[in-house]
């Protein structure tokens, strides 16, 4: 029989970025299906109202990116204390909006080893305790820019497209396990993603005005993060591995069916019309 909540698979959970966004509806969804989890932020104060809305099944991990090696010992840490996590959901992450050639470059291989690199480095430690167990899930949160990607956001386009690749292989090695790798790419949501932004490049031209624009208009009119969650929730309680993308129905369902059946030049103009950059 199917399970009809997610704790009936998964006992345990670790969240990275659990504070805003999606990291927090993803938390407060396994929370609600009765799963034990434990959610990062750099700043644990921001986990407070968690801890407060789940005082016997929230724990508030301290965790930055910036250092990897540091992140993956507080994983390892949580995961003593937690009897090992049967289910890893990998979505920190941030923007930085700019032109490639009107940043420093440290502003871009930060982004790439902090989303990316350190991302890769939880993979490695949850995938290898998964398989010593043998189940567990791995979700991580890539993005529909792996596809489609987004204009003055270059190192971000490079992280979700090399996670997604990442993804990729791992379903591939635990191909006839019981290990799940689950890559899923969110389109846009209403979050404060778009208020994080680092916007590192002064004064900002006017084609990257109008695809701020266009961004931020994308940002404000999406679904909320609950949604998000659901779809995750839908997900975990099938079991389902692979891609799933997520969204409102232009940008999860549309847009790849006729880029996948339309010609690579076709969906380049599409996208420079999008966010008026063509």
């Amino acid at each position: 029989m199917a399970a009809s909540r997610v704790s009936e698979l998964y006992r345990t959970a670790f969240v990275t970025g659990a504070s805003t966004g999606l990291g927090r509806a993803f938390a407060e969804m396994l929370l609600a299906d009765g799963v034990r989890v434990w959610g990062t932020s750099r700043d644990p104060a921001r986990l407070a109202p968690l801890a407060q809305a789940y005082p016997e099944t929230f724990h508030a991990v301290a965790c930055d990116l910036a250092d990897g090696p540091a992140a993956a010992a507080a994983f390892l840490a949580a995961a003593d204390r937690a009897g090992g996590f049967e289910l890893v959901v990998n979505n920190a992450g941030y923007g930085v909006f700019a032109e490639f050639a009107g940043a420093d470059f440290p502003v871009w291989q930060e982004q790439i080893e902090v989303m990316l690199v350190a991302t890769a480095r939880l993979s490695h430690a949850a995938l290898r305790a998964h398989l010593a167990r043998g189940r567990g899930a791995l979700v991580n949160i890539s993005s529909l820019a792996a596809e489609f990607p987004l204009p003055f956001q270059s190192a971000y386009n490079v992280v979700k497209a090399g996670l997604s690749a990442l993804n990729e292989s791992l379903l591939l090695e635990t191909a006839g396990t019981a290990v799940i790798v689950l890559d899923v790419r969110p389109g846009d949501y209403r979050t404060d993603f778009e208020g994080s932004v680092l916007r590192p490049q002064t004064p900002p031209t006017p084609r990257m005005e109008r695809a701020w624009r266009a961004f931020d208009r994308m940002m404000r009119s999406g679904p909320p993060p609950a949604h998000a969650a659901a779809c995750l929730r839908r997900a975990l309680l099938r079991q389902r591995r692979g891609t799933l993308r997520i969204g409102r129905f232009f940008q999860a369902v549309l847009a790849p069916f006729l880029a996948r059946f339309g010609s690579l030049d076709l969906k380049r103009r599409v996208q420079a019309r999008y966010f008026d950059v063509g």
